[in-house]
């Protein structure tokens, strides 16, 4: 008999209680996923190149899952404690037909157990099969293939999971459940109303409002200018701006909801009692909203911010070249090293890049000057770019020289047009770490005049525009200024000394039937065994990937937290406060109101109830998304930052279709329980 108790009331519970449930599967699911990252095949795969970083990374997850378990702890035990706050009466019920306080917190206990019991059996073979499915998605979207994966199941995520769920489930229960077994059957029988706010003068909320949204704007201002990232201060005065601002909005909606409750259009059904509503739902609740809108704003912030960053790791870089042997002595040595090894088809184009410091042939003659263009540089308005050049390109700096024909050989490989010089022209090449904060365009700009250089005190004058394709794989040359020229310049500028690289290209037959990843590993392996010293485009990616890998899974696990936890307690608190006033609801029943009336009402009131924190916190996110975006990405990426935000406004929303998919949930939970007091009651 108790134990059929506890497995009718643990039924009902999760009837009941279906989006908080609801939300513990998707935490489950989450936790399993962030833990079990070391078996995802991309992971492995940046093992073999990044082993330090993926390393690192991983060492961070204990600590995102002991914040996450955390805040899911105040979740639970808040959601929980509305639960158990409506079923005050029917624990007192127990009381009085004789149940020991005993048994009923082993009762409550049994209910607990079996319902975590319930969320791991579902959750955990569903964190399995979508773990092996993103790790099949994310391999295939990274050209690691999928023919070679297994089924990988973690045990030791599965561990952990399972006892973090069940410690912030039990920790929760002992708290709340030993405090309801300890009341009094009176206390219990009695419902207790929520505590009385001491009401302040309107113009107190009127100004609270105001000063919300001022602090709101402050904060905004100092995110978009820049003064965020001054330093330490500076960032924890715009966040303490935006937390206070938040607070204060909040605390003063509720002059703005009166107003709204007596303005015009009280002939619409219960339009008086819906804002009535709201009002004591913000009164009673203020500060859970303002966090609830913080935490939403934090998960839009991070999927926006992670998704256009991720992207910017991810396309940083062209792919053009496979492979780049150093040759410390003749070229043909290497050469003759791969031909002996059987790499002959392998690479269907070889070529040598040349790099050589300039070296006059008198000895008192300057190596190089470029007064036409700093000329032109000081000429120009005043701008961040304008002063990186000038300090890059004033004190004397010399640039390399780069042989034409293997870099127009290198552009040929890129599907580039070539580059045409005289005997007395020279191309500019500069990495793209230096091109940022619009430098590249500036510098365009110069070379449309042919500004006149002088190199080992010959005069050349530079044309065309600006390169940027990588003069090797693994981007071990990163120069903020060279200069393409000639190969009978190149050879008479250097003395012929210089370095030289051999760039590889692999063959299209070596790419048949499989990804380029994959040739690229494969190839990797067979010139490991020969030992000819080489550097691959793996080492390139390996980079990229970590940026991309790691940036995606944890900010995205994050906003799903956070999005959980604020959406949870939105709903559970709109509900809870529902079931609270079902005295009101019964008297307009017997007022006459029909169900459509009650159910119109009340998805009015979840509208409005979320709907404010959620659009507060979509106005923040624009502003925190532009801050973190100018914060975080590296400079050659700050001019495509207007591009970057459409982009990150498309995940945001994205994300409020879900809150849309919440609200729309508690809106179908709210009308099923109307649809319960609808039903007469017997005359006693």
């Amino acid at each position: 008999m108790f134990f059929d108790l506890i497995s009718r009331n643990s039924r009902r519970s999760r009837k009941e209680n279906g989006l908080f449930f609801a939300s513990l599967l998707i935490s489950v699911i989450a936790f399993y996923i962030i833990l079990s990252l070391s078996q995802q095949d991309v992971i492995k795969f940046l093992m073999k190149m990044e082993s330090d970083a993926i390393s690192r990374l991983l060492r961070m997850i204990p600590l995102f899952y002991g914040m996450t378990l955390l805040i899911l702890f105040f979740l639970i035990y808040f959601a929980s404690k509305y639960q158990l706050e409506r079923r005050r009466h029917e624990f007192g019920v127990y009381l009085m037909l004789g149940m020991r306080r005993s048994r009923l917190f082993f009762l409550l206990l049994g209910e607990d157990i079996r319902n975590s019991a319930f969320v791991l059996a579902i959750g955990l073979p569903a964190a399995v099969l979508l773990s092996e499915l993103i790790s099949l998605v994310t391999a295939r979207l990274t050209g690691l293939g999928i023919i070679g994966h297994r089924l990988n199941i973690s045990l030791t995520a599965i561990l952990w999971t399972a006892i973090g769920f069940a410690l912030i489930k039990l920790a929760a229960f002992m708290i709340l459940s030993g405090r309801i077994a300890g009341e009094e059957i009176g206390s219990l029988l009695t419902e207790a109303p929520d505590g009385t706010k001491k009401q302040l003068p309107s113009a107190v909320y009127a100004l609270a409002l105001l000063a919300g949204a001022a602090l709101l704007a402050a904060a905004y201002t100092m995110a978009i200018c820049g003064f965020s990232w001054n330093n330490v201060a500076h960032m924890g005065i715009t966040l303490l701006s935006g937390f206070l601002g938040t607070l204060l909005f909040f605390f003063g909606l509720r002059s703005f909801l009166g107003l709204l409750a007596g303005r015009a259009g009280r002939e619409k059904k219960l339009h008086t009692f819906t804002f009535r509503q709201l009002q004591e739902n913000v009164i009673h609740r203020s500060h859970a909203l303002a966090i609830s809108s913080l935490l939403i704003l934090a998960a839009l912030c991070c999927f926006g911010t992670g998704v256009a960053v991720a992207l910017v790791y991810g396309d940083s870089e062209q792919h053009v070249l496979d492979y780049t042997f150093p040759c410390p002595d003749n070229p043909s040595v290497i050469r003759e090293q791969l031909s002996a090894a059987g790499f002959s088809d392998t690479f269907g184009n070889l070529f040598e890049m040349k790099v050589g410091h300039i070296i006059p042939a008198e000895e008192n003659t300057p190596r190089f000057s470029m007064d036409a263009v700093l000329k032109a540089l000081e000429g120009l308005p005043e701008s961040e770019g304008r002063d990186v050049l000038l300090n890059n390109f004033s004190d004397g700096y010399t640039p390399r020289l780069i042989a034409l024909s293997g870099y127009n050989q290198l552009l040929a490989a890129a599907g580039l047009p070539e580059i045409t010089l005289s005997g007395n022209e020279a191309a500019v090449y500069m990495d793209t770490d230096f091109t940022g904060n619009n430098r590249l365009v500036l510098f365009n700009g110069i070379l449309d005049g042919r500004p006149e250089i002088r190199i080992a005190g010959e005069a050349f004058w530079l044309t065309g525009n600006v390169n940027t394709t990588n003069l090797v794989v693994d981007r071990s040359i990163t120069l903020a200024l060279a200069l393409i020229v000639p190969d009978e310049v190149f050879e008479r500028m250097t003395d012929g000394n210089y370095a030289v690289y051999l760039n590889a290209v692999l063959s299209p037959d070596r790419l048949k039937g499989q990804s380029l990843l994959g040739a690229v590993s494969e190839t990797n392996d067979r010139l490991t065994r020969t030992g000819i010293p080489y550097e691959s485009y793996l080492q390139n990616i390996g980079r990229q990937l970590f940026y991309v890998v790691s940036v995606s899974y944890i900010t995205i696990y994050l906003a799903i937290i956070f999005l959980i936890v604020a959406n949870t307690v939105l709903g559970v608190q709109f509900l809870t406060q529902q079931q609270k006033n079902r005295r009101r609801y019964k008297t307009l029943i017997r007022l006459g109101a029909p169900c459509e009336t009650l159910c119109c009402s009340a998805a009015k009131q979840i509208r409005w109830f979320f709907g404010i924190p959620v659009a507060v916190a979509a106005v923040s996110s624009l502003f925190g998304v532009r801050s973190l975006l100018s914060g975080l990405l590296p400079s050659r990426s700050q001019p495509y930052i207007s591009s970057l935000m459409w982009l990150s406004l498309a995940m945001i929303l994205l994300l409020l279709i879900v809150e849309y998919i919440y609200m729309a949930a508690v809106k179908k939970l709210s009308c099923r329980y109307l649809l319960t007091l609808m039903v007469p009651e017997r005359e006693a």
